[in-house]
């Protein structure tokens, strides 16, 4: 991560260490399930937007050495 933060970041992390222990857990742990949910809400685009591709015929199935050779051309 950038050594150089915004204020507004700064001002966070500072309102953070300004709460009780206890507190500053249950905000990691808010914090590591909204990232979660995140990520599971990035993959599902990603399989959506696959599926389709796949359903435009933009996608083609082979070995990796197939798709090797197909660059190769």
């Amino acid at each position: 991560m950038s050594e150089v933060h915004s204020s507004g970041f700064q001002k966070a992390i500072e309102a953070v260490e300004r709460l009780p222990v206890e507190d500053q857990i249950a905000l990691i742990e808010i914090i590591r399930r909204h990232m979660i949910e995140e990520r599971r809400n990035e993959l599902a685009r990603d399989v959506a937007d696959a599926r389709t591709a796949y359903e435009r015929g933009d996608v083609t199935r082979g070995t990796s050495q197939e798709l090797m050779k197909e660059l190769a051309e």
